[in-house]
């Protein structure tokens, strides 16, 4: 169904768009524009909202907030937020009922106009969809880059072409319920996350399934062959299979190996032949994640942007903010942003890229996975390691339990501001200072930008 007759197939039904936020907004303001009946729902109360209440039922929206949002859904058609399970009591209900479960991305991905790229993994994928989308924009291309990251991009559907290209990065929860996949797939890895919201593994993994197991013969999935996980999905795919892998030569999709003038570098290969794409010393970005993100994303762009724009590109992009993000230099030693860093997996991942002592900030909220991969890590590379939060005696603890542990010293803050002092106060000249929590920010912000931002305000007021 093309964008302009889903719109007109709601207005003769209610829509309930469950979440207020910034991400459902712009939907809510496309289905009033067109005349539809609809409902905002959110647990924040209408003081909370302020002038945004008044300013939605003055377009002709309902609201239902409070502790019962939830209760008494009715509507023809739902759109969940995100992050909400389908599966809770109320939703069930309402689709029993005869309700339409719905969401802001499952309706673009079924209406949108044009190729889709879309990413999902455990780690990297924001990095990988970033390079993605500025490769196809360096080599001409039209690119609507959402889900995930960006913007929500349903609003804007109308203004699409066939000839542009729509580049995703999508979420275990927003792949949960998802009945169509893009043409092109990238899984750039899996491991324990979001276990919190997730009933376990399983279900966390099936969901990432759900972005190749739509495709068609015409599409293209791009595993990474080194993850366990991912390297099970071989043989699964319905179209085209890429791989990337930084342990051996791969039949279609990328992998690393020796380049034309000595080093390691990215080499692409069709089935027909490779050639080298990208030397590992043209790469501005650090980290051997880095270069897994690379290989992923040029697998994806393979046959769409020429190698010549991937080499200049890879020269000066630095990165994408709060994700390893360098915020200053100051009397020899640099600080770093990693605030995106919310599971042990990314904050390993951190530590590898450096080669110079760290001083690590870590700890937020628990999300329900192990950190005993974390303290050896921590161990091997860390010369002080300060924490912050409340996953901060578990971290202390896998630490402290590790094998390879020998008394590295750890120190408990009350808070970023303490902590920083505290890192500058002990770093030396050539030394890292990191903030990357191995935790989500929920226990003391809203988001890990939010967080992210906190930390590069009080580094950047040091004198």
């Amino acid at each position: 169904m093309k964008f302009e007759e889903y719109l007109a197939s709601l207005q003769s039904k209610t829509v309930a768009v469950i979440g207020i936020g910034v991400s459902n907004r712009p939907l809510i303001e496309l289905l009033l524009s067109r005349g539809v009946a609809v409902t905002a729902c959110d647990k924040k109360d209408r003081a909370a909202l302020g002038a945004l209440a008044e300013e939605l039922e003055g377009k002709g929206c309902r609201l239902r907030l409070g502790p019962d949002y939830l209760k008494g859904l009715t509507e023809d058609v739902i759109f969940r937020t995100p992050g909400m399970r389908p599966d809770l009591p109320e939703l069930t209900a309402a689709v029993e009922r005869g309700s339409v479960l719905t969401s802001e991305m499952e309706v673009f991905v079924s209406v949108c106009p044009c190729p889709i790229i879309a990413v999902t993994g455990s780690d990297g994928k924001t990095t990988t969809t970033t390079i993605i989308a500025e490769l196809l924009r360096a080599a001409g291309r039209t690119v609507h880059l959402g889900g995930n990251i960006g913007h929500p991009l349903l609003a804007e559907t109308g203004g699409m072409a066939a000839e542009d290209l729509a580049v995703l990065e999508l979420s275990s929860f927003q792949l949960m319920t998802m009945t169509q996949s893009p043409h092109i797939a990238v899984v750039t890895n899996l491991a324990p996350n979001h276990l919190d919201v997730h009933k376990n593994y399983a279900e966390y993994i099936s969901a990432k399934e759900n972005i190749f197991t739509h495709q068609t013969a015409d599409d293209i999935a791009v595993f990474n062959a080194d993850n366990e996980v991912t390297c099970s999905f071989i043989g699964r795919e319905r179209g085209t299979l890429r791989t990337f892998s930084r342990r051996e030569p791969v039949e279609r999709g990328t992998y690393l190996a020796p380049g034309a003038s000595g080093g390691q570098a990215i080499w692409a290969a069709n089935g027909a032949g490779r050639r080298m794409v990208l030397p590992l010393a043209g790469i501005k970005l650090p980290g051997i994640h880095n270069v897994e993100n690379y290989m992923a994303a040029i697998a994806a762009v393979d046959g769409l942007v020429p190698d010549e724009i991937i080499r200049d590109f890879a020269r000066g992009f630095g990165g994408v903010e709060h994700r390893i993000e360098l915020v200053r230099e100051l009397n020899g030693v640099r600080y770093y942003n990693d605030s995106i860093a919310s599971s042990p997996s990314r904050t390993i991942a951190g530590l590898y890229s450096f080669p110079e002592p760290v001083i690590l900030i870590a700890g937020g909220k628990d999300k329900g996975i192990s950190y005993d991969s974390l303290g050896p890590v921590i161990n091997e590379h860390v010369k002080l390691l300060i924490l912050c939060g409340a996953t901060a005696g578990v971290i202390r603890a896998s630490v402290e339990a590790a094998e390879n542990y020998s008394g590295l010293e750890i120190m408990d803050v009350e808070d970023y501001q303490k902590a920083v002092s505290l890192a500058r106060s002990r770093a030396e000249r050539g030394d890292v200072v990191i903030l990357s929590p191995a935790s989500t920010s929920f226990d003391r912000f809203s988001n890990f930008m939010e967080r992210g931002k906190v930390f590069k305000e009080i580094v950047n007021r040091l004198k």
